[in-house]
């Protein structure tokens, strides 16, 4: 088999599903022939800059608008269906090489995981420039109008609420799979505490809180550092930067008071153990950060939600009992601390975490993409 994932550098959680689903199709099917695109790669820098970049330039500066946006494009398509026509077509302008790639080469599937592609390759297919059989995967909780692609074989969501948007939208219960959101299987791996003790540098004989930056380290991060700093019960701080160099710096440079310990990093891939060891993780509700924290059973404390998809990934979260959230950082050290010394309540946001948590999602989807091909 030829099988093809596609992808967009939107944020960091479609390249890692993207990237989730790779290796589960090459642990499922060695002798297969797996190619992982970015097709932000296969377009000029002005449509890369504005498609990818601008988004997380809105997210810092006018995340308002974001939410706003997400919400007027999650109307049903009939009466703007002009102008979904035309962002089509602007896009197939953009991407020309992605266009002569898809008909350059043989391809037995085609799996998305986000609706860019998804949305090319529909148009192409109805077209009948193409014929390549697409899945598409979704990355956040609940389905936006845009996933639905017409002509695609069949969709994946991370929850049924998930499904039920796209059935509304006009999919066909039986052409949509629950399966969750692709994570790295190295989330499903069991792993002994102590030796992730050890091989991170963690003492573990008090409350270890995570705080997490995302991919690109961006957001208040430093204050929200600072505040659970304030917490006065003892506590072991670990906080990943990812490649924001300048931050981790300014970081570590923080004075830690001496009834905590604190450990700096910047980008790590041994994340996984650092959610295992947690008790509870503060971080944004992006759709893969929070598939990882649930598939490592730690509780998550919500902060700055993104209007739109991250906000509705908080409301599931919170109405399944896995979160906290902290709408501001004067309040957190008071939220936290009461979390940390209720224990019944902690093991309760840890135990339905992990009865959400769907370790093995990539695995289900590219057995049913396999399957079916």
């Amino acid at each position: 088999m030829r099988l093809l994932i596609l992808s967009a550098s939107v944020g960091a959680g479609h390249l890692r599903a993207a990237e989730a689903l790779e290796l589960a199709f090459r642990q499922l099917s060695p002798g297969a022939t797996v190619k992982n695109l970015d097709v932000l790669t296969l377009t000029n820098p002005a449509f890369r800059r504005l498609y990818g970049r601008a988004y997380l330039d809105l997210v810092n500066k006018a995340p308002q608008l974001v939410g706003y946006l997400y919400d007027l494009m999650d109307q049903p398509p009939s009466p703007r269906r002009r102008g979904d026509r035309l962002r089509v077509l602007v896009q197939k302008l953009n991407l020309a090489p992605l266009i002569r790639f898809l008909e350059g080469e043989h391809w037995d599937a085609v799996v998305n995981t986000h609706f860019l592609p998804a949305e090319i390759i529909a148009a192409l297919r109805s077209q009948r420039r193409l014929h390549i059989p697409q899945y598409t995967v979704t990355t956040d909780f609940e389905t936006h109008r845009l996933w639905v692609t017409p002509p695609c074989e069949h969709y994946f969501t991370a929850t049924e609420e998930g499904a039920l948007n796209l059935q509304q939208w006009g999919v066909p219960p039986g052409d949509v799979t629950v399966t969750g959101i692709p994570i790295h299987p190295v989330f499903g791996q069991p792993k002994e505490r102590r030796a992730c003790l050890e091989r991170q540098g963690v003492a573990g004989d008090r409350p270890i809180v995570l705080q997490l930056a995302g991919g690109f380290g961006v957001g208040p991060i430093e204050q929200l550092y600072q505040a659970i700093l304030r917490l006065e019960i003892p506590i072991e701080i670990v906080v990943v930067t990812g490649r924001n160099e300048e931050l981790r710096a300014r970081l570590a440079a923080c004075e830690v008071p001496a009834r905590h310990r604190a450990k700096v990093l910047g980008f790590t891939d041994q994340i996984d153990e650092l959610m295992l060891l947690a008790d509870v993780v503060v971080s944004k509700p992006g759709g893969l950060t929070t598939s990882e924290i649930l598939a490592r059973g730690a509780a998550l404390a919500i902060v700055n939600p993104v209007p739109g998809q991250e906000s509705r990934n908080s409301d599931y979260l919170l109405e399944n009992g896995a979160a906290i959230k902290i709408n501001n950082v004067a309040t957190l050290p008071h939220k936290l601390t009461r979390l940390l010394q209720d224990s019944r309540r902690l093991d309760q946001l840890k135990e339905h975490a992990r009865a959400l948590g769907r370790p093995q999602a990539a695995f289900d989807v590219a057995r049913w993409v396999l399957a079916s091909e």
